[in-house]
């Protein structure tokens, strides 16, 4: 978010922006969930449910289940749980 000039952003704000260009949100926080659940997709949301680490942890998470990834792209689902 730091990148793109929101990293002070609101949740609207971010959800919005993602919605708005077509991006997926990939989020340890469970607002997002909770905003997908409500809302439903546009944005799909990413939620990682694995606390605060590192991000070689993160990465490999994702690596991990890539091909879980890339099938909840092409499904209805509005989030997808990563554990």
């Amino acid at each position: 978010m730091r990148l793109l000039g929101l990293a002070e952003a609101d949740d609207r704000t971010v959800w919005n922006y993602a919605r708005d260009r077509g991006f997926t949100l990939v989020t340890l926080d469970p607002d997002f969930a909770d905003r997908a659940a409500l809302l439903g997709p546009p944005p799909k949301v990413i939620w990682l449910r694995l606390g605060n680490q590192p991000t070689e942890i993160i990465e490999k998470l994702l690596r991990d289940h890539s091909e879980v990834i890339s099938a909840f792209a092409n499904d209805a689902a509005a989030c997808l749980e990563i554990y």
